[in-house]
């Protein structure tokens, strides 16, 4: 397999370079760089890796998370997502994995690479621990307006993607509501609700913001800037608590054991909540394998990527994802 890595992407740069080096060495892939050849080549030169499985393509401009991103993609030809997207779509590679823009990712993957016939949209799927289990929520960025149309679509993929990968037979689906009630909800929420009623998916209702991390549901459905607020939400409240906690646990009473004791149990906690050990999530309902990985990740955080981009590859998720869209 071959994973092309943007090295101009992200915050950290040197990071995933090392990342992706220690994925190559590790899981035995080919990996081409796109970025800045000079930068990678100081950054390889202080690393240990197998030089037949490394390339290097020269990418000399960089999208910025504050530019449009339709407007960046025509005007920076020779910007690494552009060029690693080019790339993907010769099928140079497997696999892209960006640290870079979402919007330019998302954009780029739409426009250079192509959606999977029948698709509207691709949507960012991400997993939410919880009491009982994960949850995923769809759309968690992508699409800040939609219709009940694309709602349905974007549960048929997600239904997919949950079943092949994670090995879910029949994925319960909710949707994400002001109530648990039929009939809540604005007038998207209703419509919604009759179409996903009234399909071969496993529908089990409405299921309010406060029950997702107690939810039967495997998969939480939204428009994306819903999903966006209620994951930053998420991350906020419990950033929040764990920082009281370990502030409590650091200034009160009670003897080391006991501190360390807690601590544990804490930095277990903290661990699940950490998106360095996922490392990214797929752009669902494109013709490739493009993975998004959270602009500060570490070498770790990119390594996990590359491992997750692997799975994705050796499941065949697209392919299934073409063959199952229209069962529902």
């Amino acid at each position: 397999m071959k994973v092309i890595f943007d090295a101009n992407g992200g915050d950290n740069p040197k990071e995933i370079i090392k990342g992706a080096v220690d994925a190559s060495n590790e899981f035995n892939i080919d990996i081409i760089f796109v970025g800045e050849e000079n930068f990678i080549n100081d950054c390889l030169n202080d690393l240990d890796y197998d030089k037949d499985k490394i390339s290097i393509v020269g990418a000399s401009q960089k999208i910025e998370n504050d530019e449009d991103p339709a407007f960046a993609l025509r005007k920076k030809k020779d910007a690494s997502i552009v060029v690693a997207l080019n790339l993907l779509k010769e099928s140079k590679a497997d696999a892209v994995i960006s640290a870079g823009s979402t919007g330019a990712l998302l954009a780029g993957g739409l426009f250079l690479v192509g959606r999977i016939k029948g698709v509207k949209r691709a949507v960012l799927p991400t997993s939410i621990p919880g009491l009982k289990k994960s949850t995923m929520i769809i759309d968690s960025g992508a699409n800040m307006d939609t219709d009940s149309i694309l709602l349905k679509q974007f549960a048929q993929m997600g239904s997919v993607y949950l079943k092949e990968y994670y090995n879910i037979d029949n994925p319960k689906i909710a949707l994400l509501n002001v109530g648990s009630e039929k009939g809540k909800g604005n007038s998207l929420a209703k419509e919604t609700y009759e179409l996903l009623e009234n399909s071969n998916l496993n529908f089990i209702g409405n299921v309010e913001a406060r029950e997702i991390t107690n939810t039967e549901a495997d998969l939480v459905l939204c428009d994306g800037f819903v999903g966006n607020v209620l994951l930053k939400g998420i991350e906020g409240i419990a950033e929040f608590i764990l920082k009281s906690l370990f502030y409590t646990l650091k200034t009160g009473h009670g003897s080391d054991n006991e501190k360390q004791f807690m601590s544990n149990i804490l930095g277990n906690f903290s661990k699940k909540l950490d998106a360095k050990e996922v490392g990214g999530t797929i752009l669902l309902g494109l013709e490739k394998t493009i993975i998004k990985a959270h602009g500060n990740s570490d070498a770790k955080a990119i390594k996990n990527a590359c491992a997750y981009a692997i799975d994705i590859y050796n499941k065949e998720l697209i392919n299934k994802i073409k063959n199952n869209l229209g069962e529902n």
